[in-house]
């Protein structure tokens, strides 16, 4: 399979910020909409977009949190949003059609991580219907307003996504249900979705992009006991995090997200999986978590999660 999936030396690297990356980079008249803008990751992407001049939507499932989360930073709005339900996604696409605007850029940085079994919707499990089907329809329903300004679509994945596959014959984890498994699954779904709205979207100028921001302590680990995170060697006992232990601050976590969704060393480029403010290499085969694992670019695999994702969701702009 031949692939862009090579670094291309963007000067950028694991500690960039995202004040970094927009250096020089005027985002005065765009609009960009950014899932869980309010929080972690999400909270300094919201800030450093609005610094470089974007306007920034932040949908919200805990809007009242959200409005208090960014209030003194100017050029948001924040309106309700579930990821978790699809009735919750297409009310927020509607209203924000309504308003006639185009949007320019998208990043579905929302998401949960290794939450216990939990269902949502008609039975899915969780962290693949927020992950990846909450998205999925969003976007979708929010085509008419993303393919006429040729925005970039930023899909946030991890390194998780070397933890699995998708599990084609099992998606929602009826048996055996694995919490790490199953974020691995949803985070390789996310990949899989940007490479297979590139191929739809380019013609129309939309691009799309994949990522892992790297590892920040940020409230995505809510699920996880401290006892947990003390025995991965995350934070010491008093809850301290270790060093060295490869983690980033949330200024450089975010940064990735906002190098894919602005930088111009990205034009003409998608469908790619990003770390560390540059294209990724194709993971080695000795299993080493590094890189994209191949069956995240595959495009026969990509295709086949669009088609899945459609009919579970009832949405596809492409139909």
């Amino acid at each position: 399979m031949t692939t862009a999936q090579h670094k291309i030396g963007s000067g950028f690297g694991a500690h960039s910020t995202a004040d970094d990356v927009l250096q020089g980079i005027d985002l005065t008249g765009k609009l960009a909409l950014v899932t869980g803008g309010y929080s972690g990751l999400g909270l300094e992407t919201t800030r450093a977009l609005t610094k470089a001049g974007a306007r920034v939507v932040v949908p919200a499932r805990r809007p009242d949190v959200a409005r208090e989360a960014v209030e003194g930073i100017d050029g948001v709005e924040v309106d309700e949003l579930d990821l978790g339900d699809l009735d919750s996604v297409r009310a927020f696409a509607e209203r924000f059609l309504a308003s006639g605007r185009t949007i320019d850029i998208v990043i579905d940085n929302a998401g949960i991580m290794a939450c216990p079994e939990t269902r949502v919707g008609p039975g899915w499990e969780a962290q693949f219907a927020t992950n990846h089907l909450g998205h999925f329809a969003l976007v979708n329903r929010l085509w008419p307003a993303i393919e006429p300004g040729g925005a970039r679509v930023v899909s946030v994945s991890s390194g998780g996504h070397h933890l699995s596959g998708i599990r084609w014959d099992d998606v929602h984890w009826r048996t055996g249900y694995d919490k790490w498994e199953a974020y691995g699954q949803a985070k390789t779904a996310n990949i899989l979705f940007a490479v297979h709205l590139d191929r739809l979207g380019r013609e129309s100028g939309v691009r799309a992009f994949a990522l892992h921001p790297g590892g920040i302590l940020t409230p995505l680990q809510r699920h996880l006991a401290k006892e947990e995170m003390v025995e991965r060697g995350w934070i010491d006992e008093d809850g301290n995090p270790l060093n060295p232990s490869g983690f980033k601050s949330p200024q450089e976590g975010a940064a990735t997200q906002v190098w894919a969704a602005t930088s111009p060393q990205l034009a003409g480029l998608g469908g790619v999986y990003c770390e560390d403010c540059d294209i990724a290499e194709v993971a080695p085969a000795d299993g080493e978590r590094t890189g994209v694992r191949d069956y995240a670019i595959d495009p026969g695999q990509a295709a086949r999660l669009w088609t899945l994702s459609a009919e579970l969701t009832g949405v596809n702009a492409f139909a």
